[in-house]
């Protein structure tokens, strides 16, 4: 589904120039659900970045269901992002004036001619009821707890039925019955057949998925495929 090869990831300005990804190799499945842990600065979000085709590598080659995409044009990768891949941000990036419904029907708004108005606020409607927020659809952002924003930011994540969902530290600001319950829908999806990659700094969290990627200054450190109860059953690659 997702594969990266030889990727290297440098930032530079006119004086200096920082080294954020290295020598990294990673090939995710189609249908699993990762979780991505390492120290801040290691590089997490720029591999974050470069799957949801956000930003290029300096070297190297990223895939999507066997197709390279580091040679597209920005028009061909903003095509793909919003047919194949829904995003989940920490800080949930709702749009205060706009009710629930129409912050979840924004991406399908960038579909040309693929849904009517009323269609699109069918699909969002829908998306909100597989969050548990159909009775929200009215309300503003400012109306609602930080656990039922990031199920509008989940819903707004999955109204165009990706198949890649790439969360980005999607329970960081919610108490742990609040993530918990992000984390079980997190799951559903799963279950439902979307392939998912989370970045995260807590490692309850991370347990609750299928497999573990740890960063360390940019390289892969540890890539170990986790049982039912979070425990590591098998390790692919650790340095």
């Amino acid at each position: 589904m997702i594969t990266l090869k030889n990727i290297e990831k440098v930032y530079r300005t006119s004086s200096i120039e920082t080294l954020a990804l290295t020598r990294l190799n990673l090939h995710i499945q189609a249908g699993e659900f990762i979780s991505i842990m390492g120290p801040s600065g290691c590089g997490k979000s720029t591999l974050l970045n470069l799957m949801g085709l956000l930003d290029a590598p300096s070297q190297g080659q990223v895939e999507i269901s066997g197709q390279a995409v580091t040679q597209y044009r920005d028009k061909e990768l903003a095509r793909l992002r919003n047919q194949r891949i829904g995003f989940i941000f920490q800080s949930f990036h709702l749009i205060n004036d706009l009710s629930v419904l129409d912050n979840v029907e924004i991406p399908l708004l960038y579909r040309k001619g693929d849904a009517t108005g009323a269609s699109r606020r069918q699909l969002a409607g829908e998306a909100l009821e597989r969050v548990g927020l159909s009775n929200r659809m009215k309300h503003f952002p400012s109306q609602l707890s930080g656990g039922q924003k990031q199920r509008v930011a989940i819903a707004r994540a999955i109204v165009g039925r990706p198949d890649i969902i790439l969360a980005d530290e999607p329970t960081g600001n919610l108490d742990s019955a609040m993530g918990t319950e992000i984390m079980n829908i997190l799951q559903q999806l799963k279950a439902d057949g979307s392939t998912i990659v989370m970045v995260t700094h807590d490692e309850t969290m991370a347990k609750r998925t299928q497999r573990l990627v740890r960063l360390f200054d940019g390289a892969v450190v540890g890539d170990s495929v986790l049982g039912s109860e979070g425990k590591k059953v098998m390790m692919d690659d650790e340095r």
